[in-house]
């Protein structure tokens, strides 16, 4: 199938499309951005991720990948020789160098802001590292309401080093969109619960019904922190931002709206007056897309088990998708990929908009010859 073939077989329903009303809320969403914001510059406001996000046409179909300013490049391994994950993450300078790599390499839409779940943690005051080959691991488990009750809380100034770090990627990145990150209330709080990573995240999951009111405070917490993590980042030039609930696909969807929702819902409308586009991102989280872009998302991300399709079935016709790319077929012969490609543009069809991404993060060991080819089909693909 061509370019051509494509384009001609799935078109999309022009009412999907976002009205002129729409387009006049968009511009009252982000009049509260400073006058020097990037989303103030047509170039980026046009930019073909930034309208996707939005709901418009785009000169083709965005793609970025999630952990693409990673361990798969060469130039990251090099930059980061000696220096800590969380270090790097707090070195403004190497944070922005970083979150550019793929961008330069790869021409990819959007650069993802290079940090990790557990900085803002880090920048409260909370005990924590990450230990190569375990992940984040807390100095000392919150299990009770005690616990909770002694977190320290994010200062402002402890966020100083982000807004540089920001800044100085949006410097970089020109007239391409940075997606601001943060992990979700969820995921924070069931790693502070676990004290590091977990297979099936039992802990958090029985705080919540064992001990409801640590748990609320607990997550109220996280979405506090998580919050004004992303509010930092989008005041210094982020132009859109991801949530990541890297673990909620342990939750059934009554644990999720009863105990979850209104933490995530929390966390982004920390940026609702700013009005920059949001996307929701979850693993497993096939049964909750519905109720994720509930919390207030206006994108939502599908990982690689349902196909794109199905998730647009979940979460209608009115909400742009972001994905789902399978990460094992990065590995896989080149017609291989390119025909699940198609596949995947093609299922995504059907949604308001489609932002190509994967449906998890780019492995260590991938190729990035591949990636950088895969970004070049999708956009010839959809042009």
């Amino acid at each position: 199938m061509t370019s051509q073939d494509f384009r001609a077989a799935a078109p999309r329903d022009p009412a999907h499309r976002t009205e002129p009303t729409e387009q006049q809320s968009w511009d009252q969403r982000i009049a509260a951005l400073s006058s020097e914001h990037p989303l103030k510059r047509d170039e980026m406001a046009n930019s073909a991720l930034i309208r996707t996000l939005r709901g418009l046409d785009a000169p083709h179909t965005p793609v970025w990948f999630m952990r693409q300013a990673g361990r798969s490049l060469p130039e990251y391994r090099e930059a980061r020789v000696g220096t800590g994950m969380l270090e790097a993450c707090l070195t403004p300078a190497l944070a922005a160098e970083i979150t550019v790599q793929p961008v330069r390499r790869h021409g990819v839409d959007a650069g993802i802001f290079f940090s990790d779940i557990v900085v803002p943690m880090k920048l409260a005051g909370v005990g924590v590292d990450i230990v190569a080959g375990r992940g984040p691991v807390l100095d000392e488990p919150v299990r009770t309401a005690a616990d909770v009750a002694a977190l320290p809380e994010l200062p402002d100034a402890a966020l100083d080093p982000i807004r540089e770090a920001v800044s100085r990627t949006v410097e970089l990145l020109g007239d391409t969109p940075l997606i601001g990150f943060a992990g979700a209330p969820f995921t924070i709080a069931a790693y502070a619960v676990e004290g590091g990573p977990s297979r099936d995240h039992l802990r958090p999951r029985t705080m919540m019904h064992a001990d409801p009111q640590a748990w609320d405070a607990l997550a109220q917490w996280a979405a506090r922190t998580s919050g004004a993590f992303l509010r930092a980042q989008v005041e210094a030039g982020a132009c859109a931002v991801q949530l990541f609930d890297s673990w909620a696909g342990s939750l059934s969807l009554a644990d999720y709206l009863e105990h979850v929702q209104r933490h995530s819902t929390d966390a982004l409308g920390a940026i609702a007056d700013l009005g920059v586009p949001r996307i929701h991102f979850g693993t497993g989280t096939g049964e909750l897309l519905a109720a994720m872009r509930d919390a207030g998302a206006d994108a939502v991300g599908v990982d690689y088990r349902i196909p794109l399709d199905t998730a647009v079935e979940r979460v209608g016709k009115r909400t742009v998708v972001q994905g789902n790319i399978d990460p094992a077929l990065l590995a896989a012969p080149w017609p291989v990929l390119r025909e699940h490609a198609r596949d995947v543009l093609r299922r995504g069809q059907s949604a308001l908009a489609h932002v190509v991404n994967l449906g998890h993060g780019v492995p260590p060991e991938t190729d990035p010859e591949v990636l950088t080819k895969l970004v070049a089909f999708i956009h010839e693909e959809t042009q």
